[in-house]
């Protein structure tokens, strides 16, 4: 049984994971006024677009961490520009794989450090070096944190440092506020993710203050 306390958090989650994976693949999104307006599936020239120069992006282990970049976090093939603390700043602005690849860690691991092995950690985690494994894995951490949220009861919900994750706050904060801090984080770079978009394809017909909405 869901506690009510989550119940409204989960129907956000729900909601928010809903419309960022419909932005990115299509066929349709929902606009925001209950209509379905038509979007294609993004590409790998979204995905990577930098759209100022020196963007932090995801980029092949082997070309080694872009502009102010010291290290590619991550597993595998790719990896995601990063720095060790003092960050950059100002801070660099990301492209979309690079937000993208950030909420699927952070849901993948904070679900692992709820309800898994409690182990995982940034190097444990695979960078997607496409679109189309990029939006799979989105869609796979989000149903492991949903997964994650389901096992917890309301005792839980008020005891601080419940999930381990070990680059956020988590151990200094209640499970609750853990969740809507995630939720947030979800529904601000989905906005971004779905403005980036936008802003490819404006560029890409030479009109970016008259796009309309969809991909």
């Amino acid at each position: 049984m869901i506690p009510p306390r989550l119940a409204p958090l989960l129907d956000q989650f729900d909601l928010a994971c809903e419309r960022l994976s419909s932005r990115m693949t299509g066929p349709v999104m929902d606009s925001g006024d209950g209509t379905d307006t038509p979007v294609g599936p993004m590409t790998d020239a979204e995905y990577f677009w930098e759209p100022v120069p020196d963007c932090w992006s995801v980029r092949r282990r082997t070309d080694g961490p872009g502009a102010r970049a010291t290290l590619l976090a991550g597993q595998g093939d790719w990896g995601r520009d990063a720095a060790s603390y003092p960050h950059p700043w100002p801070p660099p602005f990301t492209t979309l794989a690079w937000r993208l690849s950030h909420l699927t860690e952070l849901l993948a691991l904070r679900a692992d450090h709820t309800a898994g092995s409690h182990g995982l950690i940034r190097a444990d985690h695979p960078v997607s070096g496409d679109a189309v494994g990029a939006v799979a894995a989105f869609d796979a951490a989000a149903g492991a944190w949903r997964k994650a949220l389901l096992s917890v009861d309301d005792a839980a919900l008020d005891t601080v440092g419940y999930c381990t994750y070990p680059h956020g706050s988590d151990a200094e904060e209640p499970f609750i506020d853990i969740v809507w801090w995630v939720n947030q984080e979800v529904l601000h770079h989905g906005a971004e993710i779905a403005l980036l978009r936008d802003l490819h394809r404006g560029m890409a017909h030479g009109r970016p203050g008259a796009a309309r909405p969809g991909g």
